[in-house]
C-alpha cells in the first residue's frame, strides 16, 4: 500500500472577509476531489483572510502511479487561477 499526503498553501488576493474565502476554498477543494478522487480538507490559517492551506491524501498500490497523480494535482492547483499557490509540499509512504 502506497499513501501519497501533502499540503498546498495558497494567496488570496482581494480576500477581505472569511465568507469569501471560504467559496473559494470551497470551489479548490471540490476541484480537486472531483478530479483526483482525493481526501481534501482545509488543514491550516483558518482565521487568515488571505491565506488558504489545503491537505491531501491518496492511497494506491502503485509508488508511481500514485507520485504521477500528485504531480498532477499540484499542477492543476497551481493552475486553477482563483489563488495563487505560494507553497507545496509532498510526501509518499509504502506501507
Amino acid at each position: 500500500m502506497v499513501v501519497g499526503t501533502g499540503k498546498l498553501v495558497f494567496r488570496l488576493h482581494e480576500c477581505h472577509s472569511l465568507k469569501t474565502k471560504r467559496s473559494i476554498v470551497k470551489a479548490i477543494i471540490k476541484r480537486m476531489q472531483d478530479h483526483f478522487n482525493a481526501s481534501v480538507a482545509e488543514v491550516g490559517a483558518n482565521d487568515m483572510h488571505q491565506r488558504a492551506e489545503i491537505g491531501f491524501a491518496m492511497i494506491g498500490n502503485d509508488h508511481r502511479l500514485i507520485n504521477s497523480k500528485i504531480d498532477l494535482l499540484l499542477n492543476m492547483a497551481d493552475a486553477i487561477g482563483i489563488a495563487e499557490m505560494i507553497d507545496s509540499e509532498m510526501e509518499i509512504i509504502s506501507l
